[in-house]
């Protein structure tokens, strides 16, 4: 039997915030059914185990996850780093009964083979299926957390995760430094302001 989290559900007249809706005891066929029949903008899945998050992002989430997109890809065309990137790409395991959807992901060196090197999360509530134990199942190597103005990494050791200072996969991104240009108020002048900061680091 399927049990839900009393969690509100996004509606037309829901706050602008984000929205998290919590089912327990979902089996894995309709966790696939649910979110290929519900493929739409705006909606995100996180399975783990028999639990289902249904979350709708904010507009402060989703200009957070779009301005820390668009300011990597910017470093990796100005200092040629080959990067993939894939978006909100669904990735699933039923092995080990995990998928979701990251904010941004990318592979590095190379294109995407199963599941992406890189997995970027904007984290402005709490609450909700704990990210980490999902990619885990999935064997992303890096998860970066965005939470309170900061980065926050981790790392794949065997099957459990550790907090890393850097990104060992893109060890030459200052994050302190990404850091403040995602925290500009205005996208357009954050990115022009990082560009010249990687042409003249001074």
């Amino acid at each position: 039997m399927v049990a839900a989290a009393h969690m509100p559900f996004p509606s037309s007249t829901a706050p602008a915030g984000e929205q998290r809706f919590v089912l327990h005891g979902v089996p894995w066929q309709t966790y696939v059914r649910l979110r290929d029949e519900l493929d739409r903008p705006g909606l995100r899945m996180t399975f783990c185990e028999g639990t289902l998050e249904l979350m709708s992002p904010s507009i402060d989430h989703e200009v957070a996850k779009t301005l820390i997109g668009r300011l990597i890809e910017l470093f990796a065309v100005e200092r040629d780093v080959p990067l993939y990137g894939y978006g909100s790409t669904t990735f699933r395991r039923e092995a080990k009964a995990r998928g979701l959807e990251p904010d941004e992901c990318y592979c590095v060196g190379e294109e995407i083979k199963e599941f992406p090197h890189i997995a970027i999360e904007v984290v402005l509530t709490s609450g909700g299926i704990d990210k980490l134990s999902v990619y885990s199942g999935l064997g992303v190597r890096e998860v970066w957390f965005w939470e309170n103005d900061a980065f926050h990494l981790h790392t794949l050791r065997g099957e459990a995760y550790e907090a890393i200072a850097a990104s060992e996969l893109l060890p030459d991104l200052d994050l302190a430094a990404l850091a403040r240009f995602v925290r500009w108020p205005d996208q357009h002048a954050a990115v022009k302001a990082f560009r010249g900061w990687l042409r003249n680091p001074g």
